[in-house]
């Protein structure tokens, strides 16, 4: 089983969301992974936090697994300033090890959410893109169609290494990952959308190469009949694109 802070420092492994509405439903998933090569960390999504209470969601994997959290408040970030202190100190408090942040409200935003997760002892995993078909300006949706460019470009500055890029575009996380690689010196990428949103493993880690590389994997493992056999197929291969690349 990796050391708890391995995820950050070597490349390769698969992140399980935990995308459950049931300490039981979580706890299964938990114990049926956690000692399964690849399985390098939990991200805990929004559900599992207002079903259970963050607190309580964070001790009940606690008691089984010694992996680090992840908090996907689905989108922390697009709120004001002044409210990156409390759920920054929020979040440590519960005892997660790092959170999600999509800081689309601006410059400021990006400085103060950024800023007062480090200064929370919080890694920050910056992004800023969904892969929705309507969420970009060109095609209907509401958000820049450089917003995501500029959102990481503002993270660099603030001193965040970690992100998150849709994985079912492989162009484009070419693009940012090359662009993270001239500022950030081995930068850390989350890739959820493996799977039903059209990511593939070995596709996504090959368009990153030089970037330390993690899926993120909901309902092909969380889904499946046999979610252990899935971590462990899904373990397997993000190590063995990892070790190709």
């Amino acid at each position: 089983m990796p050391d708890a802070a391995d995820w950050r420092s070597t490349d390769g492994g698969v992140i399980p969301a935990l995308d459950v509405d049931s300490v039981d439903a979580l706890r299964r998933l938990v114990e049926a992974t956690t000692d399964i090569d690849g399985i390098v960390a939990y991200k805990l999504g929004i559900a599992g936090a207002l079903r259970l209470g963050l607190p309580a969601a964070v001790q009940a994997i606690r008691e089984i697994s010694h992996l680090p959290i992840i908090y996907d408040h689905q989108k922390a970030g697009p709120d004001i300033p002044d409210m990156a202190h409390r759920f920054s100190q929020l979040c440590r408090e519960a005892g997660v090890t790092a959170i999600v942040l999509f800081p689309l409200a601006g410059q400021r935003a990006v400085s103060e959410f950024v800023g007062q997760a480090r200064v929370a002892g919080l890694t920050p995993i910056v992004g800023g893109a969904l892969p929705l078909p309507e969420y970009f300006a060109s095609a209907g949706g509401f958000v820049a169609d450089d917003a995501l460019e500029r959102i990481l470009g503002a993270a660099v500055e603030h001193g965040a290494g970690h992100f998150v890029l849709p994985a079912h575009d492989a162009a484009a996380v070419r693009l940012h990952a090359k662009a993270l690689q001239d500022r950030v010196d081995r930068p850390v990428l989350l890739l959820p959308g493996i799977g039903a949103l059209g990511g593939s493993i070995p596709e996504v880690f090959a368009a990153a190469v030089g970037c330390r590389r993690y899926a993120v994997v909901g309902r092909a493992i969380a889904a499946a009949d046999d979610p252990r056999e899935a971590a462990r197929r899904l373990g397997e291969q993000a190590l063995t694109a990892a070790g190709a690349n």
